[in-house]
């Protein structure tokens, strides 16, 4: 039992690191002006949502090594949608709600983008405009754009060693694009 905590302990250690991995990625100017995401709270969360997703993608691959990093991964990055809640200055009775509100609707994106990645571009696109551009229109280059780094990145990703991301380190290789001339 002790060597399980410690192993718990050790999977929220870790996955901390790969959280702030995430969020870094996804304060990156590039996606805010490039390609258009609306520099919102809802922005941003769709964004740390669309990375995570990404993460938690390449660590389910071994799900008997990782699933417990995996879970971990999933609760610090909702402890510290709580937290950014509880500092914004919402109600203590209310932040739980919205919590599981967001777990809830992030458990809808990873089925929405895993569903796009099966059935292709259109779908991934469709999937990548309701979700990070829900508030605003998308261009559709700007739409384009995120689609084809989403599966590089997913791509980048997969050719990381497990084994770094189990340690706490992941890179993301991957700029958004936009075709010349538009942006």
């Amino acid at each position: 039992m002790l060597k399980r905590l410690r192993d718990r302990k050790a999977a929220r250690e870790t996955a901390g690191a790969l959280y702030r991995a995430v969020v870094a990625r996804a304060r990156s100017p590039s996606f805010y002006g490039e390609a258009g995401v609306p520099d919102t709270l809802d922005g941003r969360f769709e964004l740390v949502a669309l990375h995570a997703f990404m993460v938690l993608r390449r660590l389910q691959e071994d799900p008997e090594r990782t699933g417990v990093l995996a879970q971990a991964l999933f609760d610090t990055m909702f402890d510290d949608m709580d937290r950014s809640l509880r500092e914004m200055g919402a109600g203590d009775l209310g932040v739980g709600r919205r919590v599981k509100f967001m777990a809830s609707s992030f458990l809808g994106r990873v089925k929405a983008y895993e569903a796009g990645l099966e059935s292709g571009d259109e779908a991934l696109r469709s999937a990548l405009v309701r979700n990070l551009y829900g508030t605003v229109p998308a261009p559709a280059d700007d739409a384009r754009a995120m689609a084809r780094y989403t599966r590089d990145q997913l791509a980048s990703l997969e050719a990381q060693p497990l084994d770094d991301l189990v340690a706490g380190s992941v890179r993301f290789d991957v700029d958004v694009a936009l075709p010349a001339g538009t942006g």
